[in-house]
This record gives structure tokens, C-alpha cells and sequence, in this order.
């Protein structure tokens, strides 16, 4: 099987392509960054998923990015929006997925892995500039030119296998390969336990995904969640 590093956040995107990953009979290595964001609630999400479907390993990088801060997921002094925005939203992350995927590059290299996989997606997504494809294909452009491996002839293949499928479609892409999404944490203002708000942006998303798929919810919500 050959290796490939997964971006696994222990949302309902990446649990998926992760799922996909494996499907293509991947030997999968996942990283989770834990990068000072408020929902730490996702960190334990990503051990879940990495667990159930059946990943090599997972590790955790710390990283803190709250030293900057410039969002409302990495500065709690910035409350997260309730209800819908124009533009690109206060709780994107500058650069995240830049930083992202350059440790996932480098972790790749030393496993001698060829491929990553990235659970980006520009249809139902809340406008980040580092979820279009042509962000994607700079970045594997740009792979092809940084590191040792692919100077030597092994280039690596940055996969993003949910980009262009709707929230409704990536649910049922999920459902047919077995994922309980029960297990995920989309929400970014969860409470301790883990349950959702309901009313965050990507608790929107997520539960107009469930509706438009015809699949019954499993999202814990907090008490008196929208």
C-alpha cells in the first residue's frame, strides 16, 4: 500500500477524505495540528476518526498560532459570528492551510510518501482563499520545487478529493463508506463536552448538508442550540 500523509482536522470533511484515502487503499498517516484554536474539542475528534478508520497513526503538532492571532478561532477576544457574513469570514485563519500543508509536506518526505491528501472544499465552504482548487495547484506547483524528493524525480500528488462535491454529497460520499459522523466536531465554538452550537457558520453548513442528503443528523447540540 503506499503511504500517504491525511490532513485530519476531526471535522466532517476531513474525516471523509480520509475515508476516501483508505478506500484507495492507502497506507494512511494522518497529522493533526493543534494550532491554539477555541475548538480544542476537534483535537479529540481527530483521534476518534483516526482510530475508527483504521489509520497507520496519527500525530498531533503543536503549533500556536494564537501568537498571531487575527481570527476569531486563534483570539478569544474576537467573538465567532452567529449569522451569515459577506466575504471572507473573521474566523479564517491567515495562511493556515499554507502552514498546513507544508508540514504535511514535510512529514510526506520522510516517510517517502508521494501523496496528501487535503479535505478542501469551494462549494459549500465559507469563502477561504486556501480552499479553491488554484490555491491547490500552486501549492503542489510549488511542491514540485521544494523539496529533495521531488528534485529526484518523485513528485507528490496533493489530493482533494471532496473540492467539488456540495456538503450534501460529501455526507453521502461518508455514509456509503461506513463513517459515523456522530464522531466528528464541525463546530467552532463547541462547548466542553463537545456539543455543537448550532449556530456558528459551519453548524450551519453542516446541518443544511444532513437536510439536503436526507440523512438523519447525529451532531450533539448544546442545550438550547439553535
Amino acid at each position: 500500500m503506499p503511504r500517504a500523509v491525511v490532513l485530519l482536522s476531526g471535522g466532517l470533511d476531513s474525516a471523509t477524505t480520509l475515508a476516501i484515502a483508505r478506500d484507495g487503499a492507502f497506507d494512511c498517516h494522518c497529522l493533526t495540528v493543534d494550532y491554539g484554536q477555541r475548538h480544542h474539542a476537534e483535537l479529540d475528534a481527530a483521534a476518534r476518526v483516526a482510530a475508527v478508520l483504521g489509520a497507520t497513526e496519527q500525530r498531533v503538532f503543536k503549533l500556536d498560532l494564537t501568537a498571531f492571532g487575527g481570527s476569531a478561532l486563534t483570539d478569544r477576544s474576537i467573538p465567532v459570528p452567529e449569522t451569515p457574513t459577506r466575504g471572507i469570514p473573521i474566523t479564517y485563519v491567515p495562511a493556515r492551510n499554507t502552514i498546513f500543508l507544508s508540514l504535511a509536506l514535510a512529514w510526506a518526505e520522510v516517510l517517502g510518501a508521494r501523496d496528501i491528501f487535503f479535505g478542501a472544499n469551494a462549494v459549500d465552504y465559507s469563502g477561504y482563499p486556501d480552499c479553491r482548487p488554484e490555491y491547490v495547484r500552486a501549492f503542489e506547483a510549488l511542491a514540485g520545487l521544494a523539496t529533495r524528493a521531488a528534485v529526484e524525480g518523485s513528485r507528490l500528488t496533493l489530493h482533494t478529493p471532496i473540492i467539488a462535491l456540495s456538503k450534501a454529497d460529501i455526507i453521502r460520499r461518508g455514509t456509503a463508506l461506513g463513517i459515523d459522523y456522530g464522531l466528528t466536531v464541525s463546530c467552532y465554538q463547541p462547548d466542553p463536552d463537545g456539543r455543537a452550537c448550532g449556530r456558528c457558520d459551519a453548524c450551519r453548513l453542516r446541518r443544511a448538508g444532513f437536510a439536503a442528503a436526507q440523512i438523519a443528523d447525529p451532531t450533539r447540540y448544546a442545550a438550547g442550540a439553535a
